[in-house]
């Protein structure tokens, strides 16, 4: 069991340390929305920021809403570690408890962003993901030599908004009905978000094997064997 936790650890820290080291540099040496192709004219670096979820769903405009997700994330990060420290403890397979470390880091990084990125970075009210109609609170935006009131998001621990930055730009071909020439995967992610994502589909590809079913007995084997007492 030692030696598992040993290795689910160095997964989550490698995953961690890779998840901020990506999101500190583009948003230190990125303007926002910057977007530049890194292989073929297919994988792009494109800079925003999300104020929810995963893949930059949103949960509301209230201040409360944004702390219960953060909140929720706590909750589940403490439940998936105890979770990973006790299916350990029941002998569970490393290839299980290595997917189970993939989705408590990525929902970690992401929790980072919110809890610390509103303190370490400035603030800039006239970037699109740093507004939030419904918040009720204002700020002044400054752009092209003129100022005008933004309504923005909130502020402070917990209240930070997720970097994300790589997104698949595929389309889909012009004949296919409804979705001829959109793209085929429009989210923008970052490594944390690859990381539940990656944890959760070997969970679902690999159950049969994490989750064997119990064998019933069989009632002949059974027969021969009090026969032989």
């Amino acid at each position: 069991m030692k030696k598992k936790l040993q290795i689910i650890g160095l997964v989550v820290i490698a995953l961690l340390i890779l998840d901020q080291v990506i999101k500190i540099y583009i948003k230190s040496t990125f303007s926002a929305e910057q977007h530049q192709y890194i292989i073929g004219n297919w994988f792009v670096v494109h800079y925003i920021e999300n104020q929810g979820m995963a893949f930059g769903t949103t949960f509301g405009a209230s201040l409360w809403h944004k702390l219960a997700l953060s909140i929720f994330r706590i909750v589940a990060i403490g439940f998936i570690a105890y979770y990973i420290i006790k299916e350990a403890k029941k002998g569970a397979k490393l290839s299980f408890l290595i997917a189970m470390s993939f989705i408590w880091a990525g929902a970690t990084g992401n929790l980072i962003d919110s809890m610390f990125y509103d303190f370490i970075f400035n603030f800039n009210p006239c970037d699109r993901f740093n507004q939030l109609e419904g918040s009720g609170t204002m700020a002044s935006c400054k752009d092209f030599g003129r100022s005008f009131p933004v309504e923005i998001r909130h502020k402070g621990f917990l209240l930070g908004n997720v970097v994300d930055m790589f997104q698949f730009d595929i389309l889909w071909p012009k004949w296919i009905p409804y979705l001829g020439g959109g793209q085929v995967f429009p989210a923008i992610f970052n490594v944390a978000d690859a990381s539940i994502t990656v944890g959760v589909a070997t969970i679902i590809i690999g159950q049969r094997s994490f989750f064997p079913k119990n064998k019933k007995p069989n009632p002949e084997n059974e027969e021969v064997l009090e026969d032989k007492t």
